[in-house]
């Protein structure tokens, strides 16, 4: 499903030696070298500032390279390597960094999107370890995310989308969902609403899958993401600038088919439901239109304060279904809201959830991982603002003001009572290249999400175990 492999050689390749510092080490390292390379480290001013790089000189051309770490902690410390270093293979050695963390930056900042046009240079490429086997496999989702995100609407659409949640099914054995036509006006009403203006068909796809250790009883994790692969606004039509990158407005989508991925390849012993809504909000005759009342799966009707407030109405029936199906934990991922980026800014996911041991455990989660998110308010005190005189709600708010809250609260509604849930309004989008985060397409919160499962219902399940035993 990529469109390239990752740039990885195996523990026993050759390899030149990548060396990692920080200022408060450099003399150590330094009395550790051949005289001639410390030398040279001296003289040219090398001190071991974040994302410096000095290749060192041997007998047959470069024979190391030394990183500047400064106090950078995170993966994104090795985040502009592949690029920077000459082709070939390069190990990660020394005691200043966790070589797991630097594999995963490496092969996060080695990612281009190629499908139209290669890059300009392969990247270098970096030793695998046993131990990295699993950022690795962070880091393919990853890759597999940021192609969908990065793909044109042209080339992705509705179908496409759905075809790659049916092909990842099929990868990993799980069991296939999908849904058209007269069937999807019936199950997925508002879905079927928001993609009816566009030629190009809605679909909701998706999968349930168990890992090869679990039971019928098995933790339940659902997952639904908001996949409009492009958004006009509709009726409500968004300007110019404003559609530049509505093709990433599937985002969402892209993000819980890389986490589906992620706990499928570890085949952690739980169980998976996958939901994506695939649709183009588009304008036409057959178009939704403001004010329209639409029914919606959990029997609530909605009324179109915007069309351009589609995205809540595709998570609408697919929140209802999967709770429904009373699951350990539901999470939403989604391209929501304008409003998240005036409060939080593009790198910070906003987080909202009914259940505060699982906020508090993602939050951590994303420290811990250098994947960071910050939890609002699911303020009861702003409900009243979707009221509609007309229908059992509206799709946007009455106030101008809390616009990701309102969008939240709007999405609750549809969340069955019971399920511990939680909400993220990505960005899933790199302005601009920095090490580890090239421009374009990201998979944000995935290493978050990932691993605050595997700790909360994997390792914390293993734990229980051993003490009954």
């Amino acid at each position: 499903m990529l469109q390239a492999e990752l740039p990885l050689v195996s523990v026993d390749a050759p390899a030149r030696p990548l060396h990692a510092v920080r200022p408060a080490t450099l003399e150590r390292f330094l009395a550790g070298l051949p005289p001639a390379q410390a030398g040279y480290l001296r003289d040219s001013g090398f001190a071991g500032k974040p994302q410096e790089l000095a290749l060192l000189p041997g007998a047959d051309g470069i024979a190391a390279a030394v990183l500047g770490l400064g106090e950078d902690r995170s993966p994104y410390a090795f985040g502009d390597l592949a690029y920077r270093l000459p082709l070939g293979a390069w190990r990660p050695v020394g005691d200043d960094f966790e070589h797991v963390s630097a594999v995963l930056g490496f092969l996060l900042g080695a990612y281009r999107y190629r499908a139209f046009k290669p890059p300009r240079r392969e990247p270098a490429r970096i030793v695998a370890s046993d131990a990295s086997a699993s950022v690795s496999s962070l880091a393919t989702s990853i890759w597999m995310v940021r192609d969908l995100i990065n793909a044109p609407a042209n080339a992705l659409g509705p179908a496409e989308l759905a075809d790659a949640a049916l092909a990842l099914a099929a990868a990993y054995g799980a069991a296939p969902h999908r849904v058209v036509g007269e069937a999807l006006v019936r199950d997925y009403p508002a879905v079927a609403a928001v993609g009816a203006g566009s030629s190009r068909p809605p679909v909701v796809a998706g999968f349930a899958w168990r890992g090869s250790a679990a039971t019928a009883d098995s933790p339940l994790v659902a997952l639904c993401g908001k996949g409009v692969v492009f958004d006009s606004g509709g009726y409500d039509i968004k300007p110019a600038d404003g559609m530049l990158r509505m093709k990433k407005d599937m985002g969402g989508a892209a993000t819980v088919l890389g986490l589906a991925r992620a706990i499928m390849q570890a085949d952690l012993p739980l169980r998976l439901l996958v939901r994506v809504g695939c649709v183009e909000n588009s304008i036409s005759g057959n178009a939704m239109r403001p004010l329209d009342v639409l029914r919606t799966r959990r029997g609530l009707s909605v009324e179109v304060g915007n069309t351009d407030a589609e995205g809540r109405l595709v998570l609408a029936d697919l929140l209802a279904e999967a709770s429904d199906a009373k699951p350990a934990l539901l999470v939403d991922c989604a391209t929501l809201t304008g409003a998240a980026r005036v409060a939080l800014g593009p790198d910070v996911v906003p987080l909202f959830g009914n259940d505060d041991a699982w906020c508090e455990a993602i939050t951590q989660a994303g420290a811990a991982e250098h994947d960071p998110l910050w939890r609002l308010p699911l303020w009861d005190g702003y409900d009243s603002w979707l009221d509609s005189p007309v229908a059992d709600m509206n799709n946007i708010s009455a106030k101008s003001f809390a616009g990701a809250i309102t969008a939240a609260l709007f999405l609750r509604r549809f969340v069955t009572p019971g399920p511990a849930w939680v909400h993220l309004d990505l960005y899933a989008w790199n302005d601009s290249t920095r090490p580890g985060k090239p421009e374009g397409g990201e998979a944000q919160a995935l290493r978050a999400l990932y691993s605050a499962i595997q700790s909360r219902l994997v390792m914390a399940k293993t734990d229980r175990d051993r003490m009954v035993t």
